[in-house]
């Protein structure tokens, strides 16, 4: 895999939308491995990159890196943040589901007028490459944020209708829960029990999918590698009851202190388990022993057979 991400990435010029944030971020420390000319690290948020830069010093100084402070919803700026680039990497996005509710409007204008602004222009500069990221809470979605979501990934996979004369390729991955991402739940327990506070958990029959951080860059980086575009790239993650996972935390950070897990009541349109695919998805997925991959359609899979090396169709 690392030969083929040499090849891939080496001497490119690459393009993070949400490059601080906790994904996006990493995405660029894992991506310095394979030397590309240059990342564009773009973002709203002026502190996280002042923060970045401080820790990456030697790869600004090289003109590696390159902080561009700037919205997916600015068109404009974009579209001066895309000028040749060779692939993009798009993490930018409203993903607290609390927040898409109260502010719709605003998750609309993020995540889907910002995702086609990405798709507009990257077809503009006839990007190679761009790969989306998207949220299990698009699958059968009953929130905003994931109906949002759930309409970006049918814009990237649907992006090829667009593409005349362009060779851009278009593909998205699907995360669960992100563990000690900015905003995810352990970090809110470990500030909790540090206060000694009760640890709050929803509901003790709440599941959810968990990925760590290199494994959700891990399956970005493989869907790079092996997109032929259209597809939606999904881990194959642990599913955990997050009760269960509660009492691990306060074990590990507890020092022995008697930390109580304070039921605080499923939040509105929130579901105990979510789901990675569709029934329908899963008639036209290949995986391995690590991922899934979803393709748009039954034509799509016929003409697939033997494009994705050692992957096999999934039983229905």
């Amino acid at each position: 895999m690392k030969k083929t991400l040499e090849s891939l990435f080496k001497d490119k010029k690459i393009l993070v939308t949400g490059g601080t944030g906790s994904i996006g971020s990493e995405i660029v420390r894992q991506l310095l491995i394979y030397l590309p000319n240059q990342i564009r690290i773009y973002s709203r948020d002026e502190t996280k990159h002042y923060q970045f830069q401080q820790d990456n010093a030697e790869h600004y100084k090289s003109g590696i890196l390159r902080s561009l402070i700037g919205d997916i919803r600015d068109k404009e700026r974009l579209d001066r943040a895309m000028n040749g680039i060779d692939i993009v990497f798009h993490a930018a996005a409203l993903k607290h589901v609390q927040y898409c509710e109260y502010n719709p409007f605003e998750a609309i204008k993020t995540n889907v007028s910002g995702t086609q602004n990405v798709i507009d222009l990257a077809i503009k500069h006839n990007v190679k490459r761009v790969v989306a990221i998207s949220t299990d809470k698009a699958v059968n979605p009953n929130t905003f944020m994931g109906i949002t979501k759930l309409l970006m990934e049918r814009m990237v996979i649907s992006s090829h209708h667009y593409l005349g004369d362009a060779e851009c390729k278009f593909s998205v991955v699907r995360f669960g829960n992100v563990l000690n991402s900015r905003g995810s739940v352990i970090p809110t327990w470990i500030q909790q029990i540090k206060n000694n506070q009760p640890v709050t958990v929803t509901d003790k029959r709440m599941m959810r999918f968990f990925m760590s951080i290199p494994e959700a860059v891990g399956l970005v980086f493989s869907a790079m590698e092996h997109m032929h575009g259209q597809e939606i790239f999904v881990l194959k993650m642990e599913e955990r009851n997050i009760y269960e996972l509660a009492r691990e935390v306060i074990g590990i950070h507890g020092g022995g202190k008697n930390i109580k897990i304070k039921l605080t009541g499923i939040r509105e349109k929130e579901q105990l388990n979510e789901l990675l695919f569709t029934d329908e998805e899963r008639k036209n997925m290949l995986e391995n022993d690590r991922f899934y991959i979803i393709l748009p359609d039954p034509t799509y899979f016929k003409r697939a057979e033997g494009k994705y090396g050692k992957f096999k169709a999934v039983g229905n």
